[in-house]
């Protein structure tokens, strides 16, 4: 028995999985069986039974369904879904023709925009494995991914051409305005049939510690994964999406997974900027944003009046972000601001979801991780594989339909009766999850054990703390010792020793930063993630 059979089995055993019953209530309750159309609806489910549920055949599904609806929206044109799908097969035909198939891996480097997504379809009916660029990755750095996923070719927007320049010997390229013009002269190609193998999306870790890894997505064998996100957030069949997290990673990418599924339309920017990103709501009457903490928190520093600008945005129901831990209270200011549609989903890439707040969860607790979805299995335990009672910290394992397969390098997470390790610990509170920061956060400091996010998570609270990241530093006397890096909102001033006294006065002594290092902003990945490696260079 393989690691997936062995996951999907513990899956039906804790879950029952979801049954046909709650599928289709949910699938009815969300838009998505009407019956206008009955011959387009064969068309759909025909186009899912040939293709299955990758990307290629949801495209699929969608073109059939809704062909002349409007896909995307991105800052050059409107793309309908028979129009991405002549697009994806078009880029198909362009890589067979330079000799790529089934099982070849491919790179993309490039940020949301609709030939993004048409290449993604394509590699998917190719049986080709896509690997999905980080657009903030040094070209020395890609160059290295490249090298270690063993990629065979790249196509990448214009703008990359310098990381292009930096790949290894071997490495073909396309830049985005060649295969533009590729696809031009490309008439349209014959039928494609479904490959026999399918093609995989290796989407790279955030590499907030190191070089960033692949992890190798799996294709969804149904309908579970999407009825375990719609029944928790109310997203509706052809809905108008924003999508402003990054589609190379994670939770942008299953948002675009999401909306073709759900024949959405689209709206991509490839920069995000708050205001320009909060006019495109206005401007596309948009019911639903994904998003990354750090993206709202800006759009709270930087736009004046955002209240008043959501007035403006009378359809909005749902804002849903994931990829990082929000400072301690935001959310309640954020939905004060904004109204109650904020979804925030814990996940990581390899485990894809482990549990999701709803505005209800977060009003209860600001600090939450939610609960987990339908379909998902969550277990805390101990050093030796034990839970650990309510209230007491432990290491998350979880378990669904999509958690990886492992890593392309071979490695692989901690697994425990089918359920992967999250590396981070947790804890539960009156029935709602809580993420108490990473497992290799933590410190010992003096024989003491030190969580970095309970600093945090107290100096956020700080009138003058715009946001601040805690981290270990190496000490000679005590092991290891914790650093405060503190931004200071504008016109506002700080001390260090005020950081001390503030740490003193409510949290233990070996809790106390010897260091405040004040900073213009924290260093981030494209994600939102706060670089750890790049915050320790001040002390090496």
């Amino acid at each position: 028995m393989t690691v997936g059979d062995s996951l999907n089995t513990k899956i039906a055993e804790l879950t029952g999985g979801i049954g046909p019953t709650k599928v289709g209530l949910t699938m009815a309750r969300r838009g998505m069986l009407g019956v206008d159309g009955a011959h387009r609806s064969a068309f759909q489910l025909a186009a899912l039974r040939r293709w299955r549920f990758g990307l290629a055949g949801e495209l699929r599904q969608a073109a059939a369904r809704s062909p002349r609806a409007v896909a995307i929206i991105d800052d050059e044109e409107k793309v309908t879904y028979a129009q991405l799908l002549d697009r994806s097969e078009r880029i198909a035909a362009v890589l067979a023709a330079r000799g790529f198939g089934e099982g070849d891996r491919i790179g993309l480097l490039a940020r949301n925009h609709a030939w993004a997504v048409a290449f993604m379809c394509a590699t998917s009916a190719l049986g080709a494995d896509v690997v999905l660029g980080n657009t903030g990755l040094a070209p020395q750095q890609f160059a290295v991914v490249a090298q270690q996923q063993e990629i065979a070719f790249l196509v990448h927007d214009d703008e990359f051409a310098n990381v292009a320049a930096e790949l290894p010997e071997g490495i073909g390229a396309m830049s985005e305005s060649e295969l533009r013009e590729a696809v031009a002269a490309t008439p349209q190609p014959p039928r494609m049939t479904p490959p026999a193998r399918v093609g995989r999306t290796i989407i790279l870790t955030s590499g907030t510690t190191g070089t960033p890894k692949g992890a190798a997505r799996r294709t969804p064998g149904g309908f579970g994964p999407l009825i375990s996100i719609i029944d928790r957030i109310p997203l509706h069949a052809r809905d108008r999406i924003l999508i402003a997290a990054p589609i190379f990673h994670t939770w942008g990418y299953a948002a675009m997974q999401l909306s073709i599924a759900m024949r959405s339309t689209m709206v991509m920017q490839r920069r995000y900027q708050p205001e320009s990103a909060i006019e495109a709501m206005v401007r596309n009457d948009v019911q639903a944003v994904f998003a990354i903490p750090v993206m709202l928190q800006r759009m709270v520093d930087q736009v004046p009046d955002l209240a008043e600008h959501a007035r403006r945005l009378t359809k909005l129901r749902v804002i849903a972000t994931s990829g990082s831990a929000y400072p301690s209270g935001f959310t309640t200011r954020f939905m004060d601001a904004v109204g109650d549609v904020l979804y925030n989903l814990y996940g990581s890439t390899e485990a894809s979801w482990v549990a999701i707040a709803t505005p209800q969860d977060l009003r209860r607790d600001p600090d939450t991780a939610g609960t987990p979805p339908l379909g998902t299995v969550v277990r805390i335990v101990d050093g030796d594989g034990n839970e650990v009672p309510e209230g007491q910290k432990g290491r998350i394992f979880c378990g669904n339909e999509l958690v990886f397969d492992g890593y392309t390098s071979g490695a692989d997470k901690d697994r425990m009766d089918g359920l992967v390790a999250t590396g981070d610990l947790g804890y539960v509170k009156d029935g709602l999850y809580f993420v108490a920061g990473r497992e290799d956060d933590m410190i010992v400091s003096g024989g003491e054990n030190v969580y970095p996010a309970e600093v945090e998570s107290l100096l956020v609270q700080h009138p003058a703390v715009q946001e601040v990241s805690v981290v270990g530093v190496p000490d000679p006397e005590f092991g290891q010792r914790l650093a405060a890096f503190v931004v200071v909102r504008e016109g506002e001033s700080l001390e260090a020793d005020e950081v001390r006294e503030l740490v003193r006065a409510e949290r233990a002594r070996h809790c106390i930063p010897r260091e405040v290092v004040f900073l213009d902003e924290l260093p981030r990945n494209a994600t939102g993630k706060v670089l750890a490696r790049e915050l320790r260079k001040h002390f090496t």
